[in-house]
């Protein structure tokens, strides 16, 4: 138990030098960009770069989700590390938009280091804890979303391109603990035994895995959530400014706030849930919870309240925060070992979909109405409820 308490803590180190390397580099693309594009195309540049860090993302999760069931967790969990080291090393040098881009692709190609972390747990643990040590990873992913912003900022101050340096210097070191500390997960005997060439088209895993027993309504389940979700992560910095006039300062302590939510809900109050209740209604309680929070602020069109508000974000990180990593573990009790990397290949694949057209269909309803756009991400997460409290596993 020991032994195995060690490969997990390793893990919540790695989740926690990524993220705080991911959050140092985000406050600055605007003015990195801005270095080679006019101010007013600045928004489009940023558009662009995440899209196609989420489109090459797309296609690679699964893939590398695949290798790892066949070549070991490790393996393929170093080579993600290196592409996204070359990728911020690319930014930091820079020079032209074709590097940057050139970085995120190379970044993008080589995704998966969530997908292969989350198989590492299921191959680790037993089913009944994962949800508890989702909720880990969850919780350092917003320690470092809490600092790295500030450190970014200071480290900007000296140099545009440092934080880039700073933050491949901090995933090259995640890769050292990788290669020295961290043990393998798969067994040789649990692993997929060959690979073919569908093993490396996408849409065959997508196949494959939506085939197999109870776990298509699952995983539509969880695009459920994910959309909901994600209408709130990419407009309510918006919405602060457009509704209620907020500057930077008072949209930034409230993002602080979110990362306090977060980081209880999952490190605290989870655990202690898991203690007294199953997963599953948790998740739904978590679904409900992450509605009502879409509603307060849609509620908040109308009532301009900065109390309202504060209890939307309660309630959405922390529904948040009850359902992902109770829905992830659920998830990873669907199908064997040997299968584990696919399915969180999958899945991370689903979210990278998301990222790519959400955000802009979210965008034109928003500017029709940004009642409209609430009131349908509200729809979206309690239908997701209904349908996971009928939800029944197949044997």
């Amino acid at each position: 138990m020991k032994s195995k308490k060690y490969k997990l803590w390793i893990i919540i180190g790695i989740v926690l030098l990524n993220s705080i390397g991911f959050s140092i580099v985000l406050p600055l693309l605007p003015f990195l960009i801005s270095k080679y594009l006019p101010s007013q195309q600045v928004v489009v540049g940023m558009s662009l770069l995440m899209s196609i860090f989420a489109v090459c993302s797309f296609f690679s999760a699964p893939v590398f989700g695949a290798l790892s069931d066949r070549y070991g967790r490790k393996n393929i969990l170093l080579i993600s590390l290196l592409g996204s080291v070359i990728g911020y090393v690319l930014f930091g040098i820079g020079g032209a938009l074709w590097i940057l881009f050139l970085g995120r692709i190379i970044d993008g190609l080589t995704a998966g280091n969530i997908s292969i972390l989350f198989a590492y747990i299921a191959d680790t643990t037993e089913p009944k804890e994962r949800a508890k040590w989702f909720g880990y990873i969850g919780a350092v992913m917003g320690i470092g979303k809490i600092g790295g912003p500030a450190l970014g900022g200071l480290l900007g101050s000296i140099s545009i391109g440092l934080p880039f340096f700073v933050t491949a210097a901090l995933i090259f070191l995640s890769g050292m603990a990788v290669y020295f500390l961290l043990p393998e997960s798969l067994a040789a005997e649990k692993r997929t035994k060959h690979l073919s060439v569908s093993s490396f088209n996408t849409f065959s895993h997508f196949n494959e895995i939506f085939k197999l027993k109870g776990l298509k309504p699952l995983l539509i389940l969880g695009v459920l959530f994910y959309i909901g979700l994600s209408i709130f992560q990419f407009n309510f910095t918006l919405f602060l400014k457009d509704i209620y006039q907020w500057t930077p300062g008072f949209i930034g302590g409230i993002l602080t706030f979110v990362g306090i939510c977060d980081i209880l809900t999952r490190a605290v109050l989870l655990p202690w849930l898991l203690k007294h209740f199953n997963e599953k209604n948790i998740g739904i309680t978590g679904l409900i919870i992450l509605g009502i929070g879409l509603g307060l602020i849609l509620l908040s069109v109308y009532v301009h309240s900065t109390v309202l508000i504060s209890l939307a974000v309660i309630c959405i990180i922390s529904g948040e925060g009850l359902f992902d990593p109770t829905y992830n573990g659920k998830l990873s009790q669907s199908v064997e070992e040997s299968k584990q990397g696919k399915l969180q290949g999958v899945n991370q694949s689903l979210q990278s979909a998301i990222n790519v057209f959400i955000p802009l269909l979210a965008a034109a309803i928003y500017y029709y109405s940004p009642s409209v756009l609430y009131a349908t991400a509200a729809f979206i997460v309690l239908f997701a409820a209904i349908m996971y409290a009928k939800y029944k596993p197949k044997n």
